[in-house]
């Protein structure tokens, strides 16, 4: 077949699409990827054969429709988060992008705005893009923080229908507090978005928004498997919300949207969590040895809340990156000036980033 060379600008494509780029960090096959935040960890044997049987029993029935519901999967999900949250508050998708899509799908679109406080997830204002939700920029304050006294002055400023905040925060890994999510519900009349990807890997004394839904209809908070759980090939992202929310999701959802093997998947991985989560004390040790490394080589590490670290003083980042690929070794340039991010991940995999950077530091 012969097709017809033609471009995209060629075809007719919606005009607020035009000119924009689709979300894609670079994808290529190395010993050592610390670019995606993902979770390196294997999962644990044990726990993959439960999976394995759980979806080869989901495998019997795939002729038929999944449960629409995902009833099993919502009762897990509620059971593992706590704060007295049932099924009836959670709702799930295939990541939490599509989490976020939805919500934007409801309570956004054509005529609506959403602020966002970048640097911050490249995934949300595309989102907001492709839902043809405006999509609004707020500052932040010094540190890459959002004090209360900022959100509500920002939210005030721009009168937007939805208000989405990143805690803790990606790309920075720098914390958001209570105090701000709080003042930020107070001060906005729509709809208040939490993503909360990297929640797992919080101190263990910090509280989640989740302790902030009672009396709150409007707050919503997301979450994912991709990261704590290792599950990112599974595709599994949820919601914890007034119930009513998640009747207006299902007004947007597609009919059968989570296939029977990934709610199998997903409540066999559930019924281990404290086995998968015993990943995550390791995760944080890697990833604290990374900031205090860095400083040890002369780089400025932010604090981090999360599974990675973004690090300045860096002269040059593309070389920096570049040389590290020489080596293997993938990380994140996200084009903030002087800066890289990279993920934790095991322990020979966060010990072979150090030493090449610390070469690389040595022969510049």
């Amino acid at each position: 077949m012969r097709l017809v060379e033609i471009t995209l600008d060629d075809l007719p494509i919606r005009d607020d699409l035009r000119g924009q780029s689709p979300y894609g960090a670079p994808q290529k096959k190395v010993r050592v990827a610390l670019n995606v935040n993902e979770n390196t960890h294997p999962i644990p044997e044990d726990v993959a054969r439960d999976i394995v049987e759980s979806v080869a029993a989901a495998v019997l029935e795939i002729n038929r429709y999944p449960d629409r519901e995902f009833t099993a999967l919502r009762e897990a999900l509620a059971g593992y988060l706590g704060h007295g949250i049932t099924a009836e508050q959670i709702w799930a998708a295939n990541g939490s992008n599509e989490v976020i899509q939805q919500i934007l799908q409801a309570f956004g679109g054509p005529g609506r705005s959403i602020l966002g406080f970048p640097p911050t997830y490249s995934m949300h204002s595309i989102i907001a893009k492709g839902t043809g939700t405006e999509w609004v920029e707020g500052r932040r304050d010094e540190g890459f923080q959002i004090s209360p006294e900022t959100v509500r002055a920002e939210i005030e400023r721009t009168k937007t229908d939805i208000v989405i905040l990143c805690g803790p925060n990606n790309p920075t890994g720098t914390p958001l507090y209570l105090e701000t999510i709080e003042a930020a519900y107070d001060a906005t009349p729509g709809i208040l978005l939490v993503d909360e990807a990297y929640a797992e890997f919080m101190p263990a004394d910090q509280p989640s928004a989740l302790t902030l839904l009672e009396g709150r209809p409007r707050l919503l908070v997301s979450r994912t498997m991709s990261k704590a759980f290792a599950f990112a090939g599974a595709r599994v992202g949820y919601l914890a919300a007034n119930p009513a929310v998640i009747d207006a999701l299902r007004l947007v959802r597609l009919p059968y949207h989570l296939s029977s093997l990934t709610q199998a998947a997903a409540v066999a991985a559930l019924r281990h969590a404290d086995e998968m989560l015993a990943m995550v004390d390791d995760i944080k040790l890697q990833r604290d040895r990374i900031v205090d490394t860095l400083a040890e080589l002369g780089y400025q590490p932010w604090p981090t809340w999360s599974n990675f670290v973004l690090f300045g003083g860096v002269d040059d980042p593309h070389d920096v990156f570049e040389k590290l690929l020489e080596r293997g070794i993938i990380v994140r340039d996200l084009a903030i000036p002087g800066h890289l991010r990279v993920s934790a991940g095991t322990e020979a995999e966060t010990t072979a980033f150090l030493e090449a950077l610390r070469d690389i530091k040595l022969a510049s």
